[in-house]
């Protein structure tokens, strides 16, 4: 084989609360076609994957190149690097033949992301729940909109970071748990309503607000509108609504509060299946 490309999914993380270890595969796709042989020099991240691949699959490196095609806005909170990364290892593995399973792409990707809420839903689909390289998916109904007010600027997850504080007070960091622990009991048992009132965050969105000024603005909007609840996707720019029904008026209602010139407004659901090799039936990713 000389060439195979990747369908990968975007993936929201944090769900507000959920700071670093929840994160859900959208139906929002990069494709990321990897072919052997030289051809323009790949990028830093691509590279950095390549590395990593070769040395856990423990195979001659060989020359290759990348393109990628799709719907993921860069840099927006939508985890267009695992995107990458994700696609790059796995179009790899498959030209190596398959040295590697899933579960040690996912591991390679975590350990470049620095994260591994991203790069879980990116592999495997669906919403997970990740502790280090421990991970829990459950499958997501279709009948759960995801509204995405993505905005017409980046934000780097570096500079996001800087931002967060060293010390938070105990009784946010309480409720901070209280919130995760029922985000994900919802998930798992498919009781979305108990997600309204869920979303609520001290570990990261009060200190990135400054970032995305019209961010509390654009969450109440969405709740009024009849959203479970929003929260900033990642570390942002995109905010991203979660609603059972009227997904069109609830990103009516995010557009107008953003008040923002050229934000765009997505609606989609979850993905259940993560990265898939397009060129093979799809049972035939490990």
């Amino acid at each position: 084989m000389q060439q195979v490309t990747v369908r990968v999914p975007a993936s929201t993380s944090n769900l507000g609360p959920g700071f670093d270890c929840l994160g859900l595969a959208l139906r929002l796709y990069n494709h990321v076609t990897v072919s052997r042989g030289r051809g323009e020099r790949v990028g830093t991240m691509a590279h950095s994957a390549a590395t990593a691949f070769f040395k856990r699959a423990g195979c001659k490196p060989f020359p290759f190149s990348c393109s990628i095609a799709g719907d993921i806005p860069q840099s927006r909170g939508l985890g267009s690097s695992a995107a990458l990364r994700v696609g790059v290892a796995h179009g790899l593995n498959e030209l190596a033949e398959r040295p590697l399973q899933r579960r040690a792409i996912f591991e390679i990707c975590a350990g470049l992301e620095g994260h591994p809420d991203n790069a879980a839903p990116a592999c495997y689909g669906g919403f997970n729940v990740v502790r280090g390289l421990e991970r829990q998916m459950f499958t997501v109904s279709a009948q759960l909109h995801f509204v995405l007010l993505v905005p017409n600027f980046e934000i780097a997850t570096t500079t996001a970071r800087r931002l967060l504080p060293s010390r938070i007070d105990r009784l946010h960091a309480v409720e901070n748990s209280r919130n995760a622990c029922a985000i994900t009991a919802a998930f798992a048992s498919r009781e979305y309503q108990s997600l309204h009132g869920a979303f609520v965050d001290h570990l990261h969105q009060p200190f990135r607000r400054k970032l995305i000024p019209f961010l509390d603005d654009v969450i109440s909007a969405a709740e009024t509108a009849g959203g479970l609840g929003a929260f900033l996707s990642g570390s942002g720019s995109t905010i991203c609504a979660i609603t059972l029904r009227y997904p069109e008026k609830v990103a009516a209602a995010m557009l107008t509060a953003a008040d923002s010139p050229d934000a765009r407004a997505l609606t989609t659901t979850a993905d259940n299946r993560g990265a898939r090799i397009l060129n093979h039936p799809p049972s035939s990713l490990p």
